[in-house]
């Protein structure tokens, strides 16, 4: 049995009841697997790269993940908060931090894949997706994966690419968006650009799925085909 260890944040976090139907792609990933892959979903809503760490998530996935499994990294939301203590600089302590998942899951014999965030649901004036809604976060992660040579799954490229094939209305319903008195849990309905609908977390999976199969992980073979 193999088990994939994500760690991050509300995008891809396990929801309680009380926010549906905000979902995490965390809760999708595992359709897209066969029964030898088990997913150990550990993302919380509203962890940096930095507070993850400090609140000891890393150090609990340390105990429990197993040579040949993996630890899927995926923060930038959150860590873009720097007037916070959470907050990290992109080419600064982000990096370190990010390099702390790394070395636990190599000490542990077992594979880091480093994840750019998801889009949010952020359009221009010319009515465009904002490609700089995620700062350099995206762009810092990519070039450790590069100076690491760690594989990187950029969901901020793909999930761009994904937005930009539909309509501004359309992609609403890919997010957490409703009028009031539509959902039990928003009575007053609700606008969120940034966390996914149980829709929306399902397209996401259904993204990190295809960019495994494109990859050179090894894990591909255990999709479904």
């Amino acid at each position: 049995m193999t088990s994939i260890f994500i760690a991050g944040d509300s995008t891809a976090a396990k929801k309680e009841a009380s926010a549906w139907p905000e979902t995490g792609w965390g809760e999708k990933i595992g359709l897209f697997f066969d029964q030898n892959v088990l997913i150990q979903n550990k993302a919380k809503n509203g962890r940096s790269s930095k507070s993850f760490i400090e609140e000891g998530r890393l150090a609990e996935i340390e105990k429990e993940i197993q040579p040949g499994d993996y630890l899927f990294i995926q923060f930038g939301h959150n860590d873009q908060k720097i007037q916070e203590d959470r907050g990290t600089k992109p080419f600064g302590d982000y990096l370190a931090f990010l390099t702390q998942y790394i070395e636990v899951a190599q000490k542990q014999q077992a594979c880091p894949v480093l994840l750019t965030s998801i889009s949010r649901r952020d359009y221009l004036v010319d009515g465009k997706l904002n490609n700089e809604t995620l700062g350099q976060y995206p762009e810092a992660m990519r070039m450790l994966a590069s100076k690491l040579d760690v594989p990187c799954l950029d969901l901020f490229k793909i999930t761009q690419e994904w937005l930009a094939d539909f309509e501004i209305e359309e992609t609403k319903e890919f997010f957490l968006h409703s009028q009031s008195n539509r959902l039990p849990n928003y009575p007053n309905g609700v606008i969120d650009n940034t966390h996914l609908s149980d829709l929306g977390a399902y397209c996401v999976a259904s993204l990190v799925a295809q960019t495994i199969e494109k990859s050179p992980l090894s894990l591909k073979q255990q999709l479904i085909k």
